[in-house]
């Protein structure tokens, strides 16, 4: 198993100890460090498909607003 130090706000440190006082803060540590990573590749993942969508509207067909209503129209029957 690593080691991490890092240095955090005194404040941030005592909230941290009296919140999770008589827990395995190296575990609560790990938990919170697993959901931030999946948090950042969600937010990867997000920006990566709305890359895509709007690369791909770039190349989509221009409607009129009578196309598009027909359309809509259409899609309602």
């Amino acid at each position: 198993m690593a080691t991490i130090n890092f240095s955090v706000p005194e404040d941030v440190k005592a909230a941290f100890n009296e919140t999770f006082n008589h827990q395995n803060k190296s575990a609560v540590i790990t938990e919170l460090m697993r959901e931030a990573v999946e948090r950042a590749r969600s937010r990867q993942r997000s920006q990566s498909a709305i890359s895509n969508i709007l690369s791909r509207r770039d190349d989509a067909p221009l409607l009129t607003e009578s196309a598009f209503r027909r359309a809509r129209e259409d899609g309602r029957r």
